[in-house]
């Protein structure tokens, strides 16, 4: 049997609705979350390497619960949250409500934000474009945004689980990086999309993740020159 054609926007509403529904036990898994203070510092530390000298005007997309929103503003740099799923970012907001920082988080999608050119120094993205019907298409998009001499970081992974993930069944065949992808590969990617001197490295240490990670994770970075 044929599996109905779908579309970008059905695939999109499809992904917001699975994290809708993640979203009220989604920080209570340590690879998600921030379950300790070691935890906590070893994230600031990735973070403080990579996102450069703050304060910076950082969007974090794909922010989900306001996790690396957080952890971008407690290194100094100035956030703007952004995500597709409305439970994800109430959840994110009543975070930081109990913090001493300020981030704006608004409901946007990463493949067509309603922000101006060059409006940014900073994107981050964590684990998002595995979930993007058309990454190229964000690609381009987030380099629009991000000012000449900015830069683009995504903390990725590369897994290869026998069966989709629950709940992504139906639609995993509609999204081009789903599974990941190893860091060379997705490096190529993005300079074959514009952005120079990419670059990447582990991120392994069981710090990070409350736990040994049981598929590849790395960060990576790409600055903005047009």
């Amino acid at each position: 049997m044929t599996r109905p054609e779908q579309t970008d926007e059905d695939v999109k509403e499809h992904v917001r609705a699975y994290w809708d529904e993640r979203a009220e036990t989604f920080d209570d898994d340590s690879q998600h979350g921030i379950r300790s203070e070691e935890q906590r510092e070893a994230w600031l530390s990735v973070l403080r390497t990579w996102t450069g000298e703050p304060p910076r005007r950082a969007l974090d997309l794909g922010c989900g619960t306001g996790v690396v929103s957080l952890l971008l503003a407690e290194t100094g740099h100035d956030v703007t949250g952004v995500d597709f799923s409305a439970e994800m970012l109430e959840r994110a907001r009543e975070k930081i409500r109990r913090t001493e920082h300020s981030i704006d988080f608004h409901a946007g999608d990463a493949e067509a934000l309603a922000r101006p050119d060059n409006a940014y120094d900073l994107v981050t993205a964590r684990h998002l474009i595995w979930t993007l019907p058309t990454p190229s298409k964000a690609i381009r998009e987030w380099q629009r945004i991000v000012r000449p001499g900015g830069r683009i970081v995504l903390i990725e992974g590369r897994w290869d689980f026998p069966e989709p993930f629950d709940g992504y069944e139906e639609i995993h065949d509609d999204l081009p990086l789903y599974d990941g992808r190893p860091p060379e590969e997705l490096a190529e990617f993005l300079a074959e999309r514009g952005l120079e001197d990419v670059e990447y490295e582990p991120l392994m240490d069981s710090a990070l993740w409350g736990q040994r990670p049981n598929y590849e994770q790395y960060i990576m970075s790409g600055n903005v020159t047009r």
